[in-house]
This record gives structure tokens, C-alpha cells and sequence, in this order.
């Protein structure tokens, strides 16, 4: 038993933390925070952390609902969510920007970092789909873990945001923000390509 927890575990906390495209996210927490001192910054690290955690873990549990609600397939689904998180890994390879402006400090917690640079369009789907997927009780909770790793780890990268900065300037998360854009495009086709052969398999 305890091995199926950790296998659920061990296959989803890296794929959850590639999915909130961690270095995207610190360069743009570092561009929207720029004017605010170290311990404000780490004030709204813990805010956005806090936001992608609960957004994620009701996307977990209302994907089967939703599914049924609108009559949509997982096989459907993981073809359309698979097509749009291809296209944000293509966006992230390519040096993908987010023109916003948040008129209050406050509100860039929940928006825009939470909400979309963290769990945009593909993520909200790759969550959804994944939640159709957890056939029992330990399986959810070892996802639940998975997705509370990832989340620490992203917190952990923007509360030390600043020493981060200082210590490798914001050319090298400009890199490593194409390279999780190419990671996320493997899933992104490893996914419509599990999505095609489920369907096909059916007819």
C-alpha cells in the first residue's frame, strides 16, 4: 500500500513543480516586486503560495464534476489541455512576457502570480485531468502531498527571491524559464499523444 502511495507521490511532485514553471514565475515575482523590501517580498511569497495551493487542490477534487456537467471525455480533454500546454511551453522556450500591472501590491498574490502565471490555462487543465486519474482515497492524498511539495518549493525559491537574485542575476531564470518551457512541452505532447491512443484504442 505504502508503495503505490509513494510511486503516486514520486510521479507527480516534479511534474507539479515543472507544471507552475517555477523560474517563470520567480522572474516575474522579481519584476512585479521589484520596489518592495526583502520583507514584504517574502510576506507575498507566502501569499501566493497559499493561493496556488488551494486554487490547485479544488481543481483536484472538482474535475470529475466538471467532466460530467458538460459531457467532456478524459481522452477529449487531454487532447485540448495537452494542445494549450504545448503552446505555453512553446511560449516559455521562446522568452514568453505577461503585460500586467497590478494597481495594489497586495493584489499581485492572487493576481497576476497565483493566478495565471503560476496556475494558468494548461496547469488548470493538467490538474484537472490528473484528478479523473486518482482512483483512490491514498492515491489523492499522495497527490495532495506531491502538489504541497511542489508548492513548498516554489515558495521556498521566491521568499529567498532576493538573495537569488544578487547571487545569479535574472539572465540565468530568463534560461532556465526556456528550459522548463521545453519540459513542459514533452508532457504537453506526452499527453495528446496518451489522449489520441486511449481514443483510438475505444474505436
Amino acid at each position: 500500500m505504502l508503495d503505490g502511495f509513494w510511486a503516486v507521490f514520486s510521479a507527480n511532485a516534479l511534474k507539479f513543480f515543472f507544471l507552475y514553471t517555477p523560474f517563470f514565475a520567480l522572474s516575474m515575482f522579481l519584476c512585479l516586486t521589484e520596489r518592495m523590501e526583502e520583507r514584504e517580498r517574502r510576506k507575498i511569497s507566502g501569499k501566493v503560495m497559499l493561493a496556488t495551493f488551494s486554487v490547485c487542490l479544488v481543481l483536484l477534487f472538482l474535475g470529475r464534476i466538471i467532466f460530467s456537467v458538460f459531457g467532456i471525455t478524459l481522452d477529449a480533454f487531454r487532447v485540448g489541455v495537452g494542445t494549450i500546454l504545448l503552446l505555453s511551453g512553446i511560449g516559455l522556450a521562446k522568452g514568453k512576457t505577461v503585460e500586467t500591472q497590478p494597481s495594489d501590491d497586495d493584489d499581485i498574490a492572487i493576481v497576476p502570480m497565483a493566478i495565471p502565471v503560476i496556475v494558468g490555462p494548461a496547469t488548470v487543465g493538467a490538474i484537472m485531468v490528473l484528478g479523473t486519474e486518482l482512483a483512490t482515497p491514498l492515491a489523492k492524498m499522495a497527490c495532495i502531498l506531491a502538489m504541497a511539495t511542489a508548492c513548498a518549493a516554489l515558495w521556498a525559491m521566491l521568499y529567498l527571491a532576493t538573495t537569488l537574485e544578487r547571487r545569479f542575476g535574472r539572465r540565468i531564470f530568463a534560461i532556465l524559464s526556456r528550459i522548463t518551457g521545453l519540459v513542459l512541452a514533452s508532457l504537453a505532447s506526452q499527453m495528446v499523444l496518451s489522449g489520441i491512443a486511449s481514443f483510438l484504442s475505444k474505436n
